[in-house]
């Protein structure tokens, strides 16, 4: 995808009535704007860094189309910008659509007993296709208009030739458990079944 330069000014002019999604110490760094696409911006925090060869930015666009590829339901990246500030990059893309699980736990009535084979299915099905999500977890899981499971913030991720390994199974499914634990999902969250759905 070529890269195209967004000064300040355009910068500032594209997320005017925009709402922030996500902020850090730094300031916002997730837009949404008001045509319904996301602008995010990446910053590179290290001087010497990999990420001074191929930016988080640059990961996040080739993953959602390595996913794609793959038949994995995922955002669609339309630009790809680098900023004034020295390691500053940003993409546009268009939003999975649909809710994240995060937020379908909110409903009433809601029921993991409903809802945790298809977790397992999508998570048997990624650890198959040799692809390792460190970011897995309810916050990055849609489940889209036509009932099928996606992903989005895709950057952090990794895709080995083959089926993943009984090690990186595990060792993904303990970043997962860290979310729950993080969430304050613990009891809510049937982490038991969900190991051995997967692992099994």
């Amino acid at each position: 995808m070529q890269c195209f330069r967004l000064s300040k000014a355009a910068l500032n002019q594209m997320i005017v009535g925009a709402k922030v999604l996500e902020a850090d110490s730094f300031g916002a760094k997730v837009y949404m704007l008001q045509d319904g696409k996301i602008l995010k911006l990446f910053r590179r925090k290290r001087w010497f860094s990999s990420a001074l060869l191929r930016p988080y930015s640059r990961r996040f666009i080739d993953n959602a189309v390595k996913l794609e590829k793959l038949g994995v339901p995922t955002l669609k990246v339309t630009h790809f910008y680098t900023l004034d500030q020295p390691g500053m990059t940003a993409v546009l893309y268009r939003p999975l659509p649909g809710e994240t699980l995060r937020q379908i736990t909110r409903h009433e009535g809601f029921s993991w007993q409903q809802s945790m084979p298809a977790l397992i299915e999508l998570i048997r099905s990624l650890h198959q296709s040799g692809i390792y999500f460190r970011s897995l977890h309810l916050g990055n899981i849609v489940v889209t208009p036509e009932n099928t499971l996606g992903l989005i913030d895709v950057a952090d991720m990794r895709f080995f030739r083959g089926p993943l390994s009984s090690s990186l199974k595990k060792r993904n499914l303990q970043h997962f458990a860290r979310y729950i634990a993080r969430e304050n999902l613990t009891e809510a969250f049937p982490l038991q079944t969900l190991e051995q759905g997967v692992l099994n």
